[in-house]
C-alpha cells in the first residue's frame, strides 16, 4: 500500500512479497502480505507492533517534500537527494514525484538496487575504482540507452581506470564523469585547483570520457565555530564556480549542460544562493543539490542545523523531523532509571543519543511529553538507559509496559538498522512500510 506518492517507480513487487515471523517491528505470528499492513488496523500507541519499532511519520514526510521542492523552485536549483540516506524504495519514488531530477548514491551496489526499482538517473558521488564495480555500472548503462549515471574522479589515475573500462565496453554515449574538489586533511577530492584543472582536462581528452562539470561536499566544513563554516562554505563553492569558469574558457565541456554540484544537509541553503546564480557561460548550468537527510530531518544534529538554515531564510515553517523509534520499558531497577527495548542494534549513537521525547501507557489518547531533565545516556546493544529528573512524578508513574518514543540524531545510521520501517499517521495509525536496502 502506497502512502506517499511514488513516480512511477516498480514497487509492486514489494507489496506482494511475503513477510515473515521476525521482521523487527511486527507482530506477525504467520506470513503476511506486506500490502496488508496497512489495513490490519495497527497503532503504535496501542502497542499492537513488536517493540523497538521505527517508524515515519507522513505528514512530516510529505511537508518536507513540499518544502524542498519550492526550495529549489525559488533558487532555481535542482535536487538529486542522496539515497544512501534511507536507500527506500518508496522513498525514492516520494522525491522523484516531488520534483527530483535523479537520486544520488554512494556505491555501484546502490546504484544497482535503485536501477532494479526503477530509478533512471543517478549521479554517483563517490569514487568508483574496483574493475568489478565500473563494469556493473558500465553493463547498466550498455544495456538501457534512458539510463543515466553520472561519475567522480579526483585524480588521473582515476580517470585512467574509467577510461581503460570503457574502452573494453563500450558505451553508445560518451561517460559523464565530474571533477571532485576536496579539502586538506579531508576525505577524497582534489587538494588544490590546479590538480582538479589537470584532472578536468584528463578526463576531457580521455576517449569515451565527457567532462560533465565539477563536484564537492562542503558538509565537511562543519564545525562548532558557525562564522567560520559559513566563511569556509562561501569560499569552497567559489572555487568549484571559478574552476567551472575556467573549464568554459578552455572548451572543456562539451555536453549540452554543465553540472556543477554540492550541498549536504547542513548547509545546502548557502549552496544554493552560491551555484544557483552561475550564467554567462558557454551553455547552461546545472546546479544540483545533493541533500538526504531534509526528508526526515532528525532530533539532533540536523535539527540544530535546520534551525540555523531557517533563521537564515526567515523561515518559521521548516523541515520537520519525520522518524522516531518508539520503545517499552522493560525494566524500573531505580527511581530515575527506565531501562528501554531499543539499543544500538536499533537507533543512531554515531552523532548524538537518541533523544526522548513522549511517553504513553498502551491505549486510546495522545502520548504525553516527556519532562525536561529526561536523556538517554548510554546504549548497549539492545537496552537504552532512561535517566528521569530526580523527584519528578514519573518516578513513580512510569511503569514497565510504557511505552517511550524517541527521536534520533543522524537519520543515516538508524535507517540502516530497519530492513522495513512502518509508516504512520498523525495519531500512530500504521498505513504501510517502507522497505530499505543496505
Amino acid at each position: 500500500m502506497h502512502t506517499l506518492p511514488y513516480d512511477g517507480l516498480v514497487l509492486a513487487a514489494l507489496d506482494e512479497q511475503l513477510l515473515h515471523p521476525g521482521v523487527k517491528g511486527l507482530p506477525i505470528t504467520e506470513p503476511l502480505r506486506q500490502g496488508a499492513i496497512g489495513v490490519q488496523g495497527w497503532n503504535v500507541l496501542h502497542a499492537d507492533t513488536s517493540f523497538p519499532v521505527a517508524v515515519l511519520k507522513t505528514g512530516a514526510l510529505r511537508h518536507n517534500l513540499d518544502w524542498m521542492r519550492r526550495f529549489c523552485e525559488r533558487y532555481q536549483v535542482t535536487l538529486a537527494p542522496h539515497g544512501k540516506t534511507t536507500m527506500s524504495p518508496q522513498l525514492f519514488g516520494a522525491q522523484l514525484a516531488n520534483g527530483a531530477w535523479g537520486i544520488t548514491l554512494a556505491s555501484a551496489t546502490q546504484i544497482q538496487v535503485a536501477y532494479r526499482f526503477g530509478v533512471r538517473r543517478v549521479l554517483l558521488a563517490n569514487q568508483l575504482v574496483a574493475p568489478a564495480d565500473i563494469k556493473s555500472v558500465l553493463a547498466l548503462l550498455r544495456s538501457d540507452p534512458g539510463f543515466e549515471c553520472i561519475l567522480l574522479a579526483d585524480s588521473l589515475a582515476g580517470v585512467a581506470r574509467l577510461a581503460e573500462a570503457v574502452a573494453l565496453h563500450p558505451l553508445a554515449h560518451p561517460l559523464p564523469v565530474l571533477v571532485e574538489l576536496g579539502l586538506a586533511g579531508k576525505r577524497a577530492g582534489c587538494r588544490t585547483p590546479e590538480a582538479a584543472i589537470t584532472v578536468a582536462r584528463a578526463i576531457a581528452g580521455a576517449p569515451g570520457l565527457q567532462l560533465a562539470g565539477y563536484e564537492g561536499y562542503e558538509g565537511l566544513l562543519v564545525t562548532d565555530d558557525r562564522k567560520q563554516d559559513l566563511a569556509a562554505v562561501d569560499a569552497f563553492l567559489a572555487q568549484l564556480v571559478e574552476l567551472v569558469r575556467s573549464g568554459d574558457d578552455e572548451g572543456l565541456f562539451t555536453g549540452a549542460e554543465i553540472l556543477l554540484s554540492a550541498g549536504g544537509s547542513a548547509y545546502f541553503d548557502l549552496v544554493a544562493r552560491g551555484l544557483g546564480a552561475v550564467s554567462g557561460l558557454s551553455r547552461p548550468v546545472r546546479a544540483v543539490l545533493r541533500s538526504g537527510c531534509y526528508l526526515t530531518s532528525d532530533h539532533g544534529t540536523y535539527e540544530r542545523m535546520i534551525g540555523e538554515l531557517n533563521a537564515r531564510e526567515g523561515d518559521r515553517d521548516g523541515l520537520q523531523p519525520a522518524l522516531e523509534v518508539w520503545a517499552m520499558v522493560q525494566s524500573r531497577p531505580e527511581p530515575t532509571l527506565a531501562i528501554l527495548t531499543m539499543g544500538k542494534r536499533d537507533v543512531s549513537y554515531d552523532a548524538d543519543l537518541p533523544v526522548p521525547l513522549l511517553y504513553h501507557r498502551p491505549g486510546p489518547g495522545a502520548p504525553h511529553a516527556l519532562p525536561p531533565g529526561c536523556s538517554i545516556f548510554k546504549l548497549n546493544d539492545q537496552h537504552a538507559y532512561l535517566r528521569l529528573p530526580d523527584g519528578h512524578p514519573l518516578c513513580t508513574e512510569l511503569a514497565v509496559g510504557d511505552l517511550v518514543g524517541c527521536g534520533i540524531s543522524h537519520p543515516c545510521t538508524t535507517f540502516d538498522k530497519w530492513p522495513l520501517i512502518l509508516s504512520v499517521d498523525d495519531d500512530y495509525h500504521v498505513r504501510g512500510a517502507c522497505n530499505t536496502f543496505f
